[in-house]
């Protein structure tokens, strides 16, 4: 497996293993009757911190699945991976840093050092818009 594709497909697990890990935990707060079936807004407003965190994260996931997952898969279908497998996996571990980083704190520190994660994507993105498009 190339290293697009590896991101590609470790992008979309990490979007999933967030939505298991809060639809694990909404279901056991309404299993111990701490929450009504119903009692579940989209962003867990009325819950923890640490479930308003993962909600967001993995909104964050979702909101850049189309753009950074469908840069991969251009790339992967038109055979033009040498533009994005070199940043490939730096991509990822950004990605990946950022969700944890949003899951463990809300500090200063914390939301300078995720936004940083996301620009290094968002520059990222760039890089394989503009080699995509010279390359087509």
């Amino acid at each position: 497996m190339n290293p697009t594709l590896f991101a590609l497909t470790a992008f979309i697990a990490w979007t999933l293993l967030l939505l298991v890990l809060m639809e694990a935990i909404r279901s056991k707060l309404v299993l111990t009757r701490e929450v009504a079936p119903t009692g579940f807004t989209p962003d867990n407003a009325g819950l923890s911190p640490f479930m308003q965190r993962l909600a967001r994260a993995h909104a964050n996931c979702l909101e850049g699945l189309p753009v950074f997952g469908g840069l991969m898969l251009v790339a992967l279908v038109s055979g033009n991976t040498a533009v994005t497998d070199p940043l490939a996996y730096v991509f990822l571990a950004a990605r990946g840093l950022q969700s944890l980083i949003h899951l463990a704190s809300v500090s200063a520190t914390a939301i300078t050092l995720r936004f940083t994660f996301f620009a290094v994507q968002m520059v990222i993105g760039v890089v394989w818009a503009w080699g995509l498009l010279a390359a087509a």
